[in-house]
């Protein structure tokens, strides 16, 4: 790594050392705020993950948060390994009886190989320098035909602030796949709360 690499790896971490500090502090009031299950088109994204991964098979989730939508991809069969860099959000899932790990997808292993990894609003988080690098780590975390789900802000440019969030028009993240080796075989565009635009992604890994 050389200085200006070592300088941008820097800043991107005083950047996600903030986001996640910031969900420290929020993350039983976040809990309390969003659904306890995912929606009906949610739940047809999650089953269209499953279908490639296969119901014996095992799925790395990045970003669980209180842990609801492994919640709902357990009931479908498949194992879950539930992490999040919030360890407020992973002591709320042990809660309920669930067991999550530690893990920041900037500076940590991510083990596999998957039969699916899945990053729901959370990549939002990842500075845009550094998201080709997540990318990369996630598509080498895969196996040959393992698939991957991420949804991300539809939108130009970043926000500072407590919550660091990069948005990504939909064919500059598309193509931010396809550098990563995956191949994209569906996307969806949505609207959140307060009318967030939202793109969701469906790749995989070539087998």
């Amino acid at each position: 790594m050389d200085a200006r690499e070592g300088k941008m790896l820097s800043k991107a971490l005083a950047k996600s050392r903030q986001t996640i500090s910031a969900y420290e502090d929020y993350a039983e009031r976040y809990d309390a705020i969003v659904r306890h299950g995912p929606n009906e088109r949610e739940q047809a994204s999650l089953k269209r993950l499953v279908a490639i991964a296969g119901t014996s098979g095992r799925i790395l989730e990045v970003g669980s948060g209180a842990g609801y939508d492994a919640d709902f991809l357990e009931s479908l069969g498949v194992k879950v390994r539930r992490t999040d860099a919030t360890k407020r959000f992973l002591e709320l899932q042990a809660a309920r009886g669930k067991h999550g790990e530690l893990l920041d997808l900037i500076t940590d292993d991510l083990g596999g190989p998957y039969d699916a990894v899945l990053a729901l609003a959370v990549l939002i988080h990842v500075p845009r320098d550094q998201t080709d690098q997540v990318l990369a780590k996630i598509e080498g975390s895969l196996r040959p035909g393992g698939a991957f789900l991420v949804s991300m802000r539809n939108g130009d440019g970043e926000t500072g602030g407590k919550y660091h969030t990069v948005y990504w028009r939909r064919d500059d993240f598309a193509a931010r796949l396809e550098n990563a080796g995956l191949v994209l075989i569906r996307d969806d565009f949505n609207l959140g709360r307060n009318d967030e635009e939202w793109n969701t992604f469906l790749a995989v890994k070539p087998a």
